[in-house]
């Protein structure tokens, strides 16, 4: 092959820096999550995961998995194309409307994945908003910042959660442009909070829109599951609402929640969206399913025994003297700081103790932050925790990293 020393260039760097990941082939159980058997070339063994997204274990749920096989009895199994041409069925229209009531939106747009909802619809505003210039923290996703490198538009990068910095950069700006300040709910790798009601205000003062990333928070956050936002107060303040229906929800797709007019803006203009095979009818239903259970006294229940595990997993590190990363929401990240040894840390967890959690290194996140990312569920138990703890402890002294003070 042409060029092949470029490739082999390329994976020697990432191997030579010890980020070279390596996928895991998992089975996992229906109704025995977080349990799951490991595929490996010798053999398989029992194992437990820590590093889901799937945070509530709606993707084991009952009532997801019994709607998604009536829909694939009913409608077979692919959607028949772009929504377009043959790709819509009652379930995409039923879900964008259970999410834009979800929202106190009027309206919501389906896509195949969060990524894609971010990228299409940041590359596309900046087509519709001529001049417009966008404001995005320093921590936003990847999708995030690519949708706005796509959209042609003037950015601005304000440090994380500076409302000083963000303030400074609207006020050297012509008053007349159009702004848009884009921001995320819950940063996934640090687990923070973005400052939403003082970017609230300063979009007010400085008449620019919002835009808010809520993936890692729908379905787990306020009285519906809405987000953030909701738990605030605030969603009648934020004009474009993005989640994902691939996280808390437990399966795949990403959408968008706005006015009537902005939603049929995008769903014109967005070729993210014009151009692919609209998400499966299956899973359509699956996550309608979802969305609505969760906006239930079973989906409070769920948030509420979510919440307290990740608590307690965190308070148990800190007994421990290990070193947890403050985080205020479900996230629960464990400070390396070292990209060999976090993974090194990773494979002995999972090989001598049966616990799989990743590692998170750069580009993810800055070199010399590397860190191992926990997100405990509502069926992770506290016998688990321990087990869990005295594994790291064990492997912690064996790599030589420091504990906390």
């Amino acid at each position: 092959m042409k060029h092949l020393k470029a490739f082999e260039d390329a994976l020697g760097e990432i191997h030579g820096e010890g980020r070279y990941r390596v996928f895991i082939d998992l089975h996992r159980h229906r109704g025995r999550f977080p349990k799951a058997t490991a595929r490996f070339e010798d053999g398989e063994r029992e194992v437990t995961i820590w590093c889901s997204n799937d945070y509530l274990g709606m993707g084991q749920d009952d009532d997801v998995a019994n709607a998604m096989h009536e829909a694939i009895d009913s409608f077979g199994a692919g959607s028949g194309g772009t929504r377009n041409i043959s790709g819509t069925t009652r379930y995409h229209v039923e879900l964008e409307k259970e999410l834009a009531d979800l929202h106190g939106k009027e309206g919501a747009l389906l896509f195949t994945s969060g990524y894609v909802s971010n990228e299409a619809t940041l590359s596309t505003l900046g087509r519709i908003l001529p001049d417009v210039i966008i404001y995005s923290d320093s921590l936003n996703h990847a999708s995030m910042i690519e949708g706005i490198r796509r959209s042609g538009a003037e950015r601005r990068i304000f440090k994380h959660n500076d409302i000083d910095h963000l303030r400074a950069l609207l006020e050297l700006d012509d008053p007349a442009r159009p702004k848009l300040i884009a921001f995320e709910s819950v940063y996934s790798m640090d687990g923070d909070f973005g400052r939403m009601e003082e970017i609230c205000d300063l979009a007010d003062e400085f008449n620019a829109l919002t835009y808010l990333d809520e993936v890692h928070a729908v379905g787990l956050y306020g009285k519906n599951g809405a987000g953030v936002a909701e738990m605030l107060g605030l969603a009648d303040r934020i004009d474009i609402i993005e989640g994902t229906l691939g996280k808390a929800y437990g399966v795949m797709g990403g959408y968008i929640a706005s006015h009537t007019t902005v939603i049929d803006s995008i769903r014109s203009m967005a070729s993210g969206f014009i151009f692919t095979t609209s998400t499966c009818p299956v899973m359509a239903a699956g996550a309608l399913a979802s969305v609505a259970k969760l906006r239930t006294d079973e989906g409070r229940r769920l948030r509420a025994d979510h919440q307290s595990k990740a608590a307690l997993l965190k308070q148990k590190f800190m007994d421990a003297g290990l070193p947890v990363m403050p985080s205020p929401s479900h996230i629960v990240p464990l400070l390396v700081g070292d990209p060999e040894r976090c993974k090194a840390l990773s494979d002995t967890l999972l090989f001598d103790f049966g616990i799989y959690v990743q590692p998170i290194n750069y580009p993810t996140v800055p070199r010399g932050t590397e860190r191992l990312r926990f997100t405990p569920s509502p069926v992770h138990d506290e016998v688990m925790m321990d087990e869990l703890v005295a594994a790291i402890l064990a492997v912690w002294k064996q790599l030589g990293l420091e504990q906390a003070a």
